[in-house]
C-alpha cells in the first residue's frame, strides 16, 4: 500500500530523483534527521540485520521482491504483505513506488532486513490515502529483501570444484545424468534431486530444461560441482511453478555433473600400458581372460573383478558382453591395460538388464572394447549408454550411465566358430564313429562319447570352447548328438556339425 498516488504528488518529485538518491546513497545506513523536533528532512534507515555475504546491492532499476509489515508512529499497523501471504514484486527507482521507499530499498542486500522512517512528503503527503493513511503521516516499514534481479542479468555460473581429469564437457545435444539442490535466492529450498534418490537425466538444448539450466550445464566436467543462479525470465518468470517457486523468482542450483554423453558417441579407448612384444591382438571370437575395474563416469566403482579374485572370462565378439566392451577389447594385446569408456547405448541402454558383469555375459561396448587387446596390455575403456546398459541400467548401474573400465588383458585363446563346441586341428577321423564305439557294440554310451573326446584333446587333435566346464560342454555335445534322446548314439545318429550345417544350406536353397 505505498505505491505511488495521484499523479499530482509525484511527477513533481521525478525531476530531482536523481540527486536524492545520490544523497542518500551516500548517508546509507545513518539516515538524516532535522534537529530536535523538527520534521524528518529524509528517509531513517536502520540496518538491523545483514548478512555476511552481499554479492549484489539493489540499484536504481532493479526489479526486487521483499516483504513487509507498514505502521504509524503508535505502532499501529496499516498494512503488511505477510498478511497477504504476497510477496511485493516491483522495479526500484522508476517512480512506481513512495519516494521514500525508493531510497530506502537502494543498496540493500538479498536477506537483509531494515526500518525506514518515512517522513510525510516522501510518502503520501499532505493528502493521504483515502481510508488507509491520513494526512501528514510518518510511515514506518519493517522490510526483509527476498530477490533482486535485473533484466540484463545472464546465468551465473561458479565452478566450486572441478576434478583434475575432465574426459570431456557438456555440449548442446548431450545427454546427462545429474544430481541437485534448488534454493530460491533467499535460500528457501523448493526441490532437490537427492531427495528422490535419483539423478535428473535429460538432454542439453533441446527444450527440455529451462533456458538458463540449459546454459549453465555447457561446458561442465563429470564430477564438476557449480553453483547456476538463474534470472526469473529464463526461468519460470512472470508465472512460476506451483506453489514452491513464485512468480518473477530467481532460482539458484548447486548441481553435481554425473555422467555426460552423446548418442552419437563411440567407445573411447585410451591405453595405458602396452607390452613391448605383442604378437597377437584380440579379434572377434577369441576367448580371453582379463581383469577390470568397472565405474561410472563420476568414478563411482560398481563391479570389479579384482574383488572375486577371478578373471572375468568370455568371447569376444561373440555377443557376450555388451556392444561397448565388445569393441573395447578388440585389439588389445595379453599384458596391456586400456581405459574403455562406453556410452550408455553400446552399454545396458534404456532398458536395462539383470545381467550383470561376472555373469557369463557382458556388454557390447566392453566386448568390442577388448578386441585387439595383447596379453599384458592394459587398457581404459569409456563405453557410452547405447552400448552398455543404456536408459534403463542395470543392477548396480544407473540408467544412461557411462560407463569406465581399465582392463588388464590376462592370456587368450582362440575362440571356436559360432554354434561350435569342438573343433578338430585337422580333419576328422575317417572312421569316426567306429573310433568312438570302444566296445564295438554299434552303440555310444555317454561314457564311451566322453571318453574319446577328452582323448582327442590330450592328443592334441581337436579343442573343446575355453572358459566351459569341459564335462558340461562335452555332455552338452552328446545331447546334440542323442537325436532321440534314448541315452546313446548309433551310426545313423553321429553327424559332424559342418556336415548339419550344409544340410541346412541344401534345404533352405
Amino acid at each position: 500500500m505505498f505505491l505511488v498516488g495521484a499523479p499530482s504528488h509525484t511527477l513533481p518529485r521525478l525531476h530531482i530523483l536523481p540527486l536524492l538518491l545520490l544523497l542518500q546513497t551516500l548517508e546509507r545506513g545513518l539516515g538524516r534527521a532535522s534537529p530536535s523536533g523538527a520534521p524528518l528532512e529524509d528517509v531513517v534507515i536502520e540496518r538491523y540485520h545483514i548478512p555476511r555475504a552481499c554479492p549484489r546491492e539493489v540499484q536504481m532499476g532493479d526489479f526486487v521482491r521483499y516483504h513487509y509489515n507498514g505502521t504509524f508512529e503508535d505502532g499501529k499497523k496499516f498494512d503488511s504483505s505477510y498478511d497477504r501471504s504476497t510477496l511485493v514484486a516491483i522495479i526500484v527507482g522508476v517512480g512506481r513506488l513512495i519516494t521514500g521507499m525508493d531510497r530506502g530499498l537502494m543498496g540493500m542486500c538479498v536477506n537483509e532486513r531494515r526500518r525506514l522512517i518515512i517522513p510525510p512528503h516522501l510518502g503520501y503527503g499532505s493528502i493521504g490515502l483515502a481510508g488507509l493513511i491520513p494526512p501528514d503521516a510518518t510511515l514506518y516499514f519493517d522490510v526483509v529483501l527476498l530477490d533482486v534481479w535485473n533484466k540484463e542479468d545472464t546465468v551465473q555460473s561458479t565452478i566450486l570444484l572441478r576434478p583434475p581429469y575432465c574426459p570431456r564437457m557438456v555440449r548442446n545435444s548431450d545427454f546427462v545424468r545429474y544430481h541437485y539442490n534448488g534454493t530460491l535466492l533467499d535460500g528457501t529450498a523448493f526441490d532437490s534431486s537427492y531427495s528422490r534418490g535419483g539423478t535428473y537425466d535429460t538432454y542439453i538444448g533441446s527444450g527440455w530444461l529451462i533456458k538458463g539450466m540449459d546454459q549453465g550445464l555447457l561446458g561442465m566436467c563429470p564430477g564438476e560441482k557449480r553453483k547456476i543462479i538463474i534470472p526469473p525470465f529464463l526461468a519460470y518468470g512472470e508465472k512460476g511453478y506451483g506453489t514452491v517457486i513464485p512468480p518473477q523468482a530467481s532460482l539458484v542450483f548447486y548441481v553435481l555433473l554425473i555422467d555426460v554423453h552423446n548418442p552419437k558417441d563411440t567407445v573411447q579407448l585410451e591405453t595405458l600400458e602396452l607390452p613391448q612384444d605383442c604378437v597377437r591382438r584380440a579379434v572377434a571370437g577369441d576367448f580371453m581372460r582379463y581383469h577390470y575395474n568397472g565405474s561410472l563416469m563420476d568414478g563411482t566403482l560398481f563391479d570389479s573383478s579384482y574383488s572375486r579374485n577371478h578373471t572375468y572370462n568370455t568371447y569376444v565378439g561373440q555377443g557376450y558382453i555388451i556392444p561397448g566392451m565388445d569393441q573395447g577389447l578388440q585389439g588389445a594385446c595379453i599384458g596391456e591395460r586400456r581405459r574403455i569408456t562406453v556410452p550408455p547405448h553400446l552399454a545396458y541402454g534404456e532398458n536395462g538388464t539383470e545381467i550383470t558383469l561376472g555373469a557369463n555375459k557382458v556388454i557390447e561396448g566392453l566386448d568390442r572394447g577388448l578386441q585387439g587387446m595383447c596379453v599384458g596390455e592394459r587398457r581404459q575403456l569409456i563405453v557410452p549408454p547405447h552400448l552398455a546398459h543404456g536408459e534403463n541400467g542395470a543392477r548396480g548401474v544407473p540408467g544412461s550411465a557411462v560407463l569406465l573400465f581399465e582392463v588388464e588383458l590376462i592370456s587368450r585363446e582362440d575362440g571356436l566358430p559360432a554354434g561350435y563346441l569342438f573343433v578338430w586341428y585337422q580333419d576328422p577321423p575317417a572312421s569316426l564313429f567306429e573310433d568312438m564305439d570302444l566296445n564295438k557294440d554299434g552303440e555310444v554310451p555317454p561314457e564311451e562319447f566322453s571318453s574319446f573326446i577328452k582323448a582327442q584333446v590330450n592328443e592334441g587333435k581337436g579343442r573343446l570352447m575355453p572358459g566351459q566346464d569341459p564335462d558340461k560342454t562335452i555332455s552338452d555335445m552328446f545331447q546334440n548328438q542323442d537325436r532321440n534322446q534314448d541315452g546313446k548314439i548309433t551310426a545313423e545318429e553321429l553327424k559332424l556339425k559342418s556336415d548339419e550345417d550344409q544340410e541346412r544350406i541344401h534345404e533352405e536353397l
